[in-house]
């Protein structure tokens, strides 16, 4: 028999080794939903309300890139739009608005096209005002993030080109993605409209990293036809510390 001291030891590893072990053997959804109750967890933080949020900076604080009368129309008009039309389609539709946006991203084939409509464009303009800072000379991202889009697309400059065509050749209006698929895989893609990944009939699925709105609504004041110029001024403006936040 084992000391009684050794007793203990022996015990504690084992539970600690038990604990690892389920870890380890858990899903990655497992995962976060068994995070969900914690305060300082990543998807806690993320969750979209069905309600319009206030920025973090004024409607100048972009310019060059966006000018403040693009900004103030497209927040308190085309965005705010979105968010009532929202509000009123999850009433007519007996939707729980207390829940998170993204549980009904995730099922929004049953719903009213009025409703996905709506739904996608509050989460991507959301998601959307967040991923924004005032301009920075060379900005890029650090860390993991900028690791794995190297290992990915061969560089950052190789990932701002693919980026920038896949927005560029978005027909009409649209968005265009970076985001993780279902293997965990950094993928860039577009979808029409105000769909996103999240969606379960979107053309590409996965969770959105960062987003680009190329509706004119959000250039044309500054850039008229120039989507390309729009495009190219936004990657001084990307927080890309919201964007490692996410990832």
């Amino acid at each position: 028999m084992l000391p009684k001291n050794s007793r203990r030891k022996f015990i504690k590893d084992s539970i600690k080794t038990t604990a690892a072990l389920s870890i380890a053997s858990m899903p990655i959804s497992g995962l976060l939903t068994s995070c969900a109750g914690s305060k300082n967890t990543v998807s806690s933080k993320i969750k979209t309300s069905f309600t319009q949020q206030p920025l973090a900076y004024t409607y100048a604080a972009l310019e060059p890139a966006i000018d403040a009368k693009t900004m103030e129309i497209h927040y308190t008009k085309h965005a705010a739009g979105y968010s009532k039309n929202l509000l009123d389609a999850a009433k007519e539709e007996s939707i729980n608005t207390d829940e998170p946006l993204e549980n009904v991203l995730a099922k929004i084939s049953a719903f009213s096209t009025k409703l996905r409509n709506n739904a996608g464009g509050h989460y991507n303009h959301e998601m959307f005002w967040k991923s924004l800072q005032a301009p920075k000379a060379d900005n890029k991202p650090t860390g993991k993030l900028l690791v794995d889009i190297e290992k990915t697309f061969g560089s950052f400059a190789d990932f701002k080109l693919i980026f920038a065509n896949s927005s560029k050749n978005r027909f009409g209006s649209g968005w265009a993605w970076l985001y993780i698929d279902k293997n965990n895989t950094l993928k860039i893609g577009s979808t029409p409209n105000q769909d996103n990944p999240l969606m379960n009939n979107a053309e590409i699925k996965g969770f959105p990293l960062l987003g680009l709105d190329v509706w004119e609504h959000a250039y044309y004041l500054k850039y008229q036809n120039k989507r390309a110029d729009y495009i190219e001024n936004w990657w001084s403006i990307i927080n890309w510390d919201a964007v490692q936040a996410r990832y």
